[in-house]
């Protein structure tokens, strides 16, 4: 049974969490320490610290989040569990900045006068350009609490069918505007539905059909208003190529100083081999 909506300071004390966790994961100091010291800056009214004490307890045992996120399912909701657990993958392309970057947004989102399609749109959006597993990811969504019923429902159609349909036909034949086009059409919305989008989506999806879906996502994001999906970050190239450049010159160093040693009195090259010459003689003495 999904938990109930917690209240706005809960979500704008996360909103601080995680964008604190972000900014600071780039230190590379460890997410125990991190979690921490910003125990300690969080408002204590909320419910927020004791959760993180408990985050705290788990890292300390297993290393991980996601179990704890599990477990406070009352707190955490399944799809911020989902996002933490894949960020923790060592096989996954899915960062724990990236991470922490949604959950951001998300309980920002959550803060104002968000929507459902909004956030579903949010939520979506994310899986399809972290390329992420959709029967996990729809499955966690549908068990979020702002969905009721109906919606949990249809998202599990969704996943079902996602790959099959093309994602703007299945958007349109559950808004509003293929209800209006149906009645005036005078056919019957007797078995269709649930229509759960408005006019406005509903016309969106069907601008957008055999599109490329991601123009269909940054045109409901510019009229649903719903945060920005963090895109991606190729790997950088170049971080390596200083240290590379270094070997080389220290290469190229050596090597002068030897054809300057040559052209002045010619290499001695027993001063590479002098103790291991002498270690040999000694040795030879002790036989005798």
């Amino acid at each position: 049974m999904p938990q109930p909506l917690l209240d706005r300071s809960e979500y704008v004390e996360q909103a601080y969490l995680y964008q604190v966790l972000r900014e600071r994961v780039d230190i590379e100091m460890p997410m125990q320490e991190l979690l921490e010291q910003i125990r300690y800056e969080l408002l204590t009214t909320t419910n927020l610290p004791l959760a993180i004490d408990y985050l705290l307890t788990e890292l300390k045992h297993s290393g991980q989040m996601a179990p704890a996120m599990k477990k406070l399912a009352h707190y955490f909701t399944p799809f911020q569990a989902y996002l933490v657990e894949e960020a923790e993958k060592e096989s996954g392309r899915f960062t724990m900045g990236t991470a922490l970057q949604v959950l951001e947004g998300e309980a920002k989102y959550r803060t104002t006068a968000h929507n459902e399609a909004g956030l579903f749109f949010y939520h979506f959006e994310v899986l399809c350009r972290n390329r992420l597993n959709y029967d996990r990811g729809l499955t966690a969504i549908s068990n979020d609490p702002t969905f009721d019923r109906k919606w949990a429902q249809w998202i599990l159609m969704l996943r079902a069918q996602v790959g099959l349909v093309d994602i703007a036909d299945l958007l349109f034949l559950a808004s509003d505007e293929y209800r209006v086009k149906m009645e005036e059409a005078g056919q019957s919305t007797d078995g269709k539905g649930p229509f759960l989008f408005g006019r406005k989506e509903g016309r969106i999806a069907l601008g957008n059909r055999r599109r490329e879906p991601l123009f269909l996502f940054a045109a409901m994001q510019r009229h649903l208003d719903y945060p920005t999906v963090p895109r991606p970050k190729p790997a950088d190239e170049n971080k390596d190529v200083i240290p590379q450049l270094m070997r080389r010159m220290e290469r190229l160093e050596s090597r002068i100083k030897l054809m300057e040693e040559e052209r002045r009195a010619g290499i001695d090259i027993t001063k590479f081999y002098a103790e291991r010459d002498g270690s040999d003689s000694s040795g030879a003495a002790d036989v005798q």
